[in-house]
């Protein structure tokens, strides 16, 4: 099977062209089996570019524990510049498919080589039984959460996929091998959460790490980075267009208060091609 090795940020997942290969089998178990950082390829997980009707290519998305994923910001970037660059679509906005419905891409291109895509990620959801997350009200914004034997303020958005957003001093100081775990699979979010741990820095921009549902801390989450902004937004921490830094790179996020959508600004690279035989 012929594979490509991309990265949003640091964001790595292995893709694969469905036009060409085919959809495999069993999609989770072999996620599970190349994303193996020893005894694999080595990712954050997989991305099938599927074809389909409802756009000109679909991502469909198997976490590195084999969970399917319904939305991934920075991993549609880079389906975004294959597609652009490998000739499935030869469009500078392009409609990719996902399971939390089609996502507009518009891709900045100079001498044939895609430098970054825009994402339309769409409007933020903000009910929490729409999230879900099992939290009363309109809105979870601000609510304290009791973890272990500490208690947080939290803000929860969905991005097409759960998040539960917490605003610290010193991000860097936190360790999240111990901290995410308690936010993933808690009760309290009946599809699990990823969670992002945000510094407000002086300037207006944010300084995020996050634990992902089903791949732990990754060096960046696309729809954490709108999630966030959203969040931090409600609690009266940033402006609608922020910068957020995330351990892998920078991503500009922009909530529009004209129709409420959030754009997402940011690179998508190529590592490299490979082929694995599936028998051994």
């Amino acid at each position: 099977m012929k594979f490509t090795k991309m990265h949003g940020i640091g964001n790595d997942y292995i893709y694969v062209n469905c036009f060409e290969e085919g959809i495999p089998a069993d999609p989770a178990a072999l996620s599970r089996r190349l994303s193996d950082r020893h005894f694999g390829i080595g990712s954050d997980g997989l991305i099938l570019i599927r074809p389909t009707e409802n756009g000109d290519a679909m991502m469909d998305l198997y976490n590195a524990d084999g969970s399917r994923a319904m939305m991934c910001g920075n991993g549609i970037r880079c389906v975004g510049r294959y597609v652009y660059e490998r000739g499935i679509a030869k469009k500078e906005t392009l409609r990719i498919d996902t399971l939390s419905g089609v996502k507009t891409l518009r891709l900045d291109v100079a001498n044939g080589t895609v430098q970054s895509i825009e994402v339309d990620m769409g409007e933020p959801v903000l009910e929490p039984a729409s999230i879900p997350v099992l939290l009363p009200g309109e809105r979870a914004v601000s609510v304290p959460v009791e973890m272990g034997d500490n208690v947080f303020s939290v803000a929860c958005v969905s991005m097409g996929n759960p998040h539960c957003v917490l605003f610290v001093e010193d991000v860097d100081a936190l360790d999240l091998e111990e901290l995410g775990p308690r936010f993933e699979w808690n009760p309290l979010f009946p599809q699990g959460v990823n969670t992002e741990f945000i510094q407000p820095l002086p300037d207006g921009s944010l300084k995020m790490r996050v634990w992902e549902r089903g791949s732990g801390e990754t060096w960046a989450c696309g729809t954490g980075a709108c999630a966030s902004v959203v969040a931090a937004c409600l609690c009266g921490k940033a402006e609608r267009q922020s910068v957020v830094h995330l351990r892998g790179g920078d991503l500009s996020i922009h909530w529009r208060e004209e129709d409420g959508h959030v754009m997402m600004r940011g690179p998508a690279a190529f590592v490299f091609d490979g082929e694995i035989d599936l028998s051994e």
